[in-house]
């Protein structure tokens, strides 16, 4: 994630930190028993972006970066949220993952689930050495996670708007841990409490506006750049939020297109239809746009942090997200 080239000092040291990040998750994840070792591994090495971690990072630039603590905390982040993709994989009987076979394909579910659990007993483990304060919000992030997807599993209540229950599945499965990532970043560097306000809320706008990108890139994408193979969510029936205001078109034309959606679309030649549809229909620019505010109130947050290379860093994230929905 080329983010931080305006700043070679600033790039050195988190590149530098991101190393150990890595090093100490390979550490974490390790285990007597030797098969799960292998199965931890199995997401650890397919890689990822480390959003998560790298916010971390980027968050305790405002106070002291150095602090052994805040490398835990980006390791938390990541275990965390691994542990949520192995659990998200056997909900979505999901095959893939970055590239890769999932784990529930390659093992079972019973293995990816297991696997998830023993990720989040690492990542309490570590949480128990960084203090009360950062267990209790480590607990109340996992009620948010475990929510948002029971949200999205039940789906928006009578007479909701499935638009905004959409969004706020987003906000908590998505929203939640990356602000949590924000927070930890600059709690335990010892940044003062406004500054960890604002990388908390920063942290949460910019989770949602991410998470919108993603679903975007899986409409958009030609190759397999979001690490899945494109029209994913569609094959599989996740509706996402270019799919729900299409939904919503009172357009006669938009009927076929409708009636695709309304389905999981496992017929090769429908979902190649249902995505040539999409791709041209405005929901994906009404979409675009509601990825672009959430980047932008991220943006406008940070005026209340001190200007400096740390803060364009964050800047230049919010410019990156927006870049990804095309």
């Amino acid at each position: 994630m080329d983010l931080l080239s305006g700043d070679p000092e600033l790039e050195a040291s988190l590149t530098l930190a991101m190393a150990q990040v890595e090093s100490a998750l390979h550490e974490a994840i390790k285990s007597d028993y030797p098969f799960v070792t292998e199965t931890s591994a199995h997401l650890v090495d397919a890689g990822g972006k480390r959003f998560r971690p790298l916010l971390t990072l980027l968050a305790a630039q405002f106070g002291d970066p150095a602090r052994t603590e805040v490398i835990d905390a980006a390791v938390v982040v990541e275990l965390t949220h691994l542990a949520t993709l192995y659990h998200d994989d056997v909900m979505d009987e999901a095959k893939m993952r970055r590239g890769a076979d999932s784990a529930n394909a390659r093992w079972d579910n019973s293995i990816a689930i297991l696997t998830g659990d023993f990720l989040f007993a690492r990542a309490s483990d570590i949480l128990a050495d960084l203090g009360p304060q950062a267990v209790r919000i480590q607990a109340r992030t996992f009620e948010r996670l475990c929510i948002g997807q029971i949200r999205e599993t039940v789906g928006p209540i009578e007479d909701a708007d499935p638009v905004q229950h959409h969004l706020q599945v987003l906000a908590d499965k998505t929203g939640s841990l990356i602000a949590t990532a924000g927070q930890f970043g600059a709690m335990l560097s010892g940044a003062d409490d406004l500054t960890i306000e604002v990388l908390t809320s920063f942290g949460e706008c910019i989770g949602v506006a991410f998470q919108l990108a993603d679903d975007l890139v899986d409409i958009t994408s030609e190759s397999e750049q979001s690490g899945k193979t494109p029209g994913t969510d569609l094959r599989e029936g996740v509706p996402t939020l270019a799919v729900l205001i299409a939904l919503t078109s009172a357009d006669p034309a938009d009927r076929r297109l409708q009636e695709l959606l309304s389905r999981p679309l496992p017929d090769a030649v429908e979902h190649a239809e249902a995505l040539a549809l999409l791709r041209e229909h405005s929901a994906l620019e009404e979409a675009r746009v509601e990825a672009r505010r959430w980047a932008d109130d991220a943006r406008k947050s940070l005026v209340e942090l001190p200007a400096g290379a740390p803060r364009e860093a964050l800047e230049q994230l919010c410019d990156y997200v927006v870049s990804r929905t095309g």
